[in-house]
């Protein structure tokens, strides 16, 4: 086959899951880095491009043997005995020639912290709002560099809700505070040059109106715990195949 390898035409092959999906009815979106790459476009600022190895995705829970089915008919190889064991809420693929990946999370999103995502299902578009792309990068304890740099493109590129954020984070504590977190390391890196200045403003919206959000009575019970019991959970290590 003539052309760039499988693995660097991902983001391609991304936008033939979604036209497959929306041919066939399933509500499918995209999550992780391509998913940012096509929601920005021409607002995707080229200093942030990194390769691309994983093909995220979030589907309605009612449309996960679907998409099962779309990816198989993809040539998407399945994980046989990690999707029977969490086939109900997340499912894997490989695809046989290379070390790409899909990672498909049904009905839920739950890493460190579990999310409110599927009413996002219903907004246009090849991803999940921008708010909620932003939420699953912060939610993850460890930023790594690709994860800072995947929140500094949507921070200086999209437009952020931050009252759908802080609605999140005023009902959890845990999620309040590795949000916050994150959220001091993303500022710091501006300081220090390794994040865009456009980026700052977004970041300060999002630590007010966290800060400045009613908390639930469970929220304030939590925090007078805070660090001595753990806030967040270890997620389930994924090995990449073939």
């Amino acid at each position: 086959m003539s052309g760039p390898p499988f693995i660097d035409r991902l983001p391609e092959e991304a936008r033939g899951i979604l036209a497959d999906a929306e041919r066939e009815g399933l509500r499918v979106r995209l999550l992780g880095g391509i998913a940012i790459l096509l929601l920005l476009g021409d607002r995707f600022d080229p200093a942030f491009a990194r390769p691309y190895r994983d093909i995220d995705l979030f589907c309605h829970r009612k449309d996960g043997r679907g998409v099962e089915r779309l990816l198989a008919a993809r040539g998407w190889a399945p994980a046989s005995e990690f999707n029977a064991l969490g086939g109900g809420r997340r499912l894997l693929f490989h695809d046989p020639e290379s070390e790409a990946q899909v990672d498909v999370f049904v009905g839920e999103f739950a890493m460190c912290h579990e999310l409110p995502l599927a009413d996002g299902l219903d907004r246009p578009g090849p991803s999940l709002p921008a708010t909620d792309l932003v939420m699953t990068k912060l939610q993850i304890v460890e930023l790594n560099a690709k994860d800072r740099s995947d929140l500094y493109a949507l921070l200086s590129g999209a437009e952020i809700e931050p009252r759908r954020l802080a609605d999140a984070t005023s009902r959890d504590w845990g999620l309040h505070h590795t949000f916050e977190l994150n959220l001091a390391k993303l500022r710091e890196g501006i300081a220090a040059g390794e994040g865009p200045q456009a980026a700052l403003a977004p970041v300060e919206a999002l630590l007010e109106a966290m800060e400045q959000a009613p908390k639930s009575r469970g929220w304030r019970m939590r925090a007078k715990v805070g660090e001595r019991k753990r806030w967040y959970e270890l997620p389930e290590e994924v090995e990449r195949t073939g």
